[in-house]
């Protein structure tokens, strides 16, 4: 997969050394010239260019990368990246950060943004989960603010326990995708029992993270 990464700060560089080493291809852009150093990440290819500007994602080729993550520090610098890679350049999946909470609401479908990334939020979020046994957090919003990643922690003494994942009345538009049991990482089968301690991840629009919550409450009444 080819992955156009603007923004070759930390964030930009260390989402490029992940990807490569995961295999991929990777590509750079950065405009600042203090910031241009291609021995930080050898294996990425570097531009120095304004991802703002049409031309230079042009002479970039842009219209090859299947993934564009725009990872600056500015917002509206990783909004315009975003529209600009969707709508001129049809880019499959585009990725923004969000780098002030207050912006959030812009990222979405409108800006060219399928997944918006926003650290603040995310580190909220594992604070949150770190004490918050039982409830439901949010931890992503996924495909255009369609939908929603959450979490909900079953306490050690759930009396979930034992029931299998097929039993769990969810509501529609909302799916168990994964559960976190120590150190491993099961796809739920409908037979997969729940243990206290489990981690279920869920996607959910977020109508129904209500329900989601009230699906797990209502085994424990």
């Amino acid at each position: 997969m080819r992955v156009t990464i603007a923004g070759a700060g930390a964030v930009g560089r260390s989402i490029a050394t992940e990807l490569l080493e995961f295999g991929h291809q990777v590509m750079l852009i950065e405009r600042d010239a203090d910031q241009f150093d291609p021995h930080e990440v050898e294996g990425a290819e570097w531009v120095l260019a304004d991802a703002c500007e049409l031309s230079s994602l042009e002479d970039a080729g842009l219209e090859h990368s299947d993934v564009v993550i725009a990872a600056t520090g500015n917002d509206k610098v990783n909004l315009v990246v975003s529209l600009l890679a969707k709508t001129e350049f049809a880019v499959r999946r585009v990725v923004a950060r969000v780098n002030d909470p207050r912006n959030e609401w812009l990222f979405n479908e409108s800006w060219g943004v399928d997944v918006a990334v926003s650290t603040p939020r995310m580190l909220a979020a594992m604070v949150e989960e770190a004490v918050s046994v039982g409830d439901l957090v949010r931890l992503m919003t996924l495909r255009q603010g369609q939908a929603n990643l959450v979490e909900v922690t079953l306490p050690a003494d759930t009396p979930l326990a034992g029931l299998p994942v097929r039993q769990l009345q969810l509501p529609v538009d909302a799916a168990l995708v994964t559960i976190l049991r120590g150190g491993r990482v099961i796809v739920p089968q409908g037979d997969d029992p729940l243990e206290g301690g489990d981690e279920l991840l869920f996607v959910a629009v977020a109508e129904v993270e209500p329900d989601v919550r009230a699906a797990l409450d209502r085994r424990r009444s």
